[in-house]
């Protein structure tokens, strides 16, 4: 009768290498049947009640069990469970988690992500949500849910959000992990504080300065001299725009207006013997920011007079060309 009632099998479960199957009864029992003999190896009695859910963690090293006895078990299995002789196959509880002030029994339960650090389980005809601890099996946060009872219940693998489905709506919901605001991450010099702090302002910080005076000082400013004409020598060597060889005087002359050229120093554009009726397709340019009228063929002939060499024997036609003798 005992063996009978023992393979009345309610719940049934792979382990992670496929080699084990782990089933519960409807008289508490809780068998490992090998999946190449198809026998019973190993088998203990967990409780009188009937196995209503098992659940293996993500590693295959973890075994939860809810009962009809309102007690939520954690087992521990052996990592070699495959290698293992029948003989020394042991399958001892861990934590046992319960109400025991309101006797609540259980809908679902579950691990947590990939570690199974928590055990989670869904009340019967309630809307709570327990949430326990493995390290002491200590009851950690009680969830409360809407108003509807709630079925199934699961962990998110990776991520602290849990879910579950409402009995009478069908909806799901979802608890999570707010995360705190961290303002220091836009302004650095922020400092958060745990409550209120009076806060101590300087004498003329929040002083309000009439319009006339904050004008007066506008112009005040406004009317400082501005030297735009003297060139600092100096700062133009240290911006290495005229060499530390180069340095002008006032009796340079031409030799320093042929200098800044060469250094690029900017200087303003000059028209050079540019009368009032001159247009601007009269000019050509001779430099950076100079220019001068185009000459004609009296111009050239007047130059040509003035200068005294025939440079080699040429001379000036009546068009403007230079012919060779």
């Amino acid at each position: 009768e005992k063996a009978d009632a023992k393979h009345f099998t309610t719940v049934a479960a792979f382990t992670p290498s496929g080699s084990h199957i782990i089933t519960g009864t409807t008289k508490g029992w809780l068998n490992v049947i090998s999946t190449a003999t198809c026998e019973t190896i190993y088998s203990t009695r967990l409780c009188a009640k009937p196995i209503l859910l098992i659940r293996l963690s993500q590693s295959g090293r973890d075994l939860l069990v809810n009962a009809s006895d309102t007690i939520i078990r954690t087992l521990r299995i052996p990592p070699n469970l495959a290698s293992l002789p029948p003989d020394e196959i042991r399958l001892d509880v861990e934590h046992k988690f319960q109400d025991v002030v309101n006797r609540l029994s259980w809908n679902h339960v579950a691990f947590s992500g990939n570690n199974a650090e928590y055990v989670t389980a869904s009340t019967l005809m309630n809307h709570d949500i327990y949430i326990w601890e493995r390290t002491h099996g200590s009851l950690v946060k009680i969830l409360e849910g809407p108003r509807e009872e709630l079925g199934a219940v699961e962990w998110h693998p990776t991520r602290p959000v849990v879910a579950a489905t409402g009995v009478e709506s069908g909806r799901i919901y979802f608890w999570g992990v707010q995360a705190p605001q961290r303002w220091s991450a836009l302004a650095p010099d922020f400092a958060e504080v745990e409550e209120n702090v009076e806060y101590v302002e300087r004498e003329d910080e929040f002083d309000i300065h009439p319009e006339e005076e904050v004008r007066k000082r506008q112009l005040e400013n406004e009317d400082e001299e501005v030297d735009v004409l003297t060139v600092d020598d100096e700062q133009l060597q240290r911006e290495g725009a005229v060499p530390k060889s180069k340095v002008f005087t006032e009796g340079d002359g031409a030799n320093e207006a042929i200098a800044r050229k060469e250094t690029g120093v900017f200087r303003m554009p000059v028209l050079l013997d540019m009368g009032e009726s001159d247009s601007e397709d009269e000019m050509i340019a001779i430099g950076t920011g100079q220019f001068r009228r185009k000459s004609t063929a009296n111009d050239d002939a007047e130059l040509w007079d003035e200068d005294g060499e025939t440079d080699g024997g040429a001379e000036v036609n009546g068009n403007g060309s230079n012919k060779r003798r």
